[in-house]
Order: C-alpha cells, then sequence, then structure tokens
C-alpha cells in the first residue's frame, strides 16, 4: 500500500467533514478530540515553525470510529480533490438483486442502469444507492455506494456480496476460506452471513461512498 502523504491525509479530513456537512472543528467534537485537532493553522505554519503536522493515530482512530468509515474508505477521500470524473453506472440498491444485471464477474450488464459522474477509481467501477434506513447509522438515504468488482475485498473491508439467489448483502468481509465467505454486520446488531463459497456469485469491496 502507497504511503499517504501529509497533504492528503488533510486533504482526507476535510473531505470527510464535507460528507458529513461538517466543519473540520464540529467533526473533532464528536470524536471527542479538541475542537481545534483538525483546524487548518495547525497543519504547517508560522505557529509550528512551517513544519508539517501530522494528526495523531489515536485521533484518526477516535474520528474513524465516530464516523464509521474505515480506513480503506478513508484512503480513498484523498482523491476526492482535483480527481478526475467518469460516468459510472447507478441502480437502487433494492433492485440490484434483478436477474441480468450483472455479469458472472460482477460487473454491471444489461439494461436499467443509470449514471452518476464518481472519482475514477479502477475500471468496472458501479454505484449503488441506498434507500431507508436499514444501514443506518453506516449508510443513510440517499447515500451512492461505488463498488468495484476487480479490486480484491480483504477482511475488515466493507463490501457488496450477492448470492446466486440474488440476495444482495451489504456487510463487513470476515474470514473467508476455500470453502466459506464469512459476511459480518456493519454494526453491532445485524445478522452475521456464513455461505458457502458456491452459494455466492460475486463479492465487490466498496471504495466510494458520496451523497
Amino acid at each position: 500500500m502507497a504511503t499517504l502523504s501529509h497533504g492528503e491525509i488533510w486533504r482526507a479530513i476535510d473531505a470527510l467533514a464535507e460528507r458529513f456537512d461538517m466543519t473540520p472543528s464540529a467533526m473533532a467534537r464528536m470524536a471527542g478530540l479538541d475542537p481545534t485537532s483538525f483546524n487548518r493553522s495547525k497543519r504547517g505554519s508560522a505557529e509550528t515553525d512551517g513544519r508539517a503536522r501530522w494528526p495523531s493515530t489515536e485521533s484518526l482512530a477516535k474520528l474513524l470510529e465516530a464516523t464509521g468509515v474505515n480506513f480503506s474508505e478513508f484512503a480513498a477521500l484523498t482523491e476526492q480533490a482535483g480527481t478526475v470524473k467518469r460516468a459510472a453506472p447507478l441502480i437502487g440498491l433494492a433492485e440490484a438483486g434483478r436477474e441480468g444485471l450483472f455479469d458472472e464477474a460482477g460487473a454491471p450488464a444489461g439494461e436499467g442502469w443509470d449514471e452518476i459522474a464518481a472519482p475514477d477509481l479502477g475500471e468496472g467501477l458501479f454505484a449503488l444507492e441506498v434507500s431507508g434506513d436499514a444501514l443506518a447509522p453506516v449508510y443513510r438515504d440517499g447515500d451512492r455506494l461505488l463498488v468495484s468488482p476487480t479490486v480484491e475485498p480483504r477482511k475488515g473491508d466493507r463490501v457488496v456480496a450477492r448470492t446466486l439467489a440474488g440476495e444482495i448483502l451489504v456487510r463487513e468481509l470476515g474470514r473467508v476460506t476455500a470453502r466459506t465467505v464469512e459476511l459480518t454486520p456493519l454494526t453491532g446488531s445485524g445478522e452475521e452471513r456464513l455461505l458457502a463459497r458456491d452459494e455466492v456469485a460475486w463479492v465487490g469491496r466498496i471504495v466510494w461512498v458520496s451523497q
């Protein structure tokens, strides 16, 4: 994994604040931190002799816990500012279990897709729009989940999985073996699923979320 630069870390924090429609100070308070923790004045200025100031590992951990964002999503936020946009196929999450919408690899196929502008984060990306509050507070009504069927998901990543029966599951990826795929709920409540590998059509990693 490439090392994130000082500027990229702060850009991701600003992008996260924008996503939640907060100032960096308000977001710091939400995470239980000093309100000035993410202020621009502390990122490298005369106040710090011009030296780059990095947020602490503890403050980042508290921020991600408070916002429900995992590190993979946080890292993707570094590309929000100035990133190239591309058209990504879009469909409602509630409709995504319909037959004919995906090929065997999990790439969009068939008819019924709309399009949105999305960050260029790789080939084969598609977006699923959340409706209702079943995934709250992690994902809310109207959020759009940008999913990659080509990026290999790892344990702890948030994913979208489709079963051969047409069920769409938004979960965290747990333990994967030669025979089974474990999918854990996004929050403390919810149903944990242990699926046989031959029940799973595909698993795509969530690489971006927009409102």
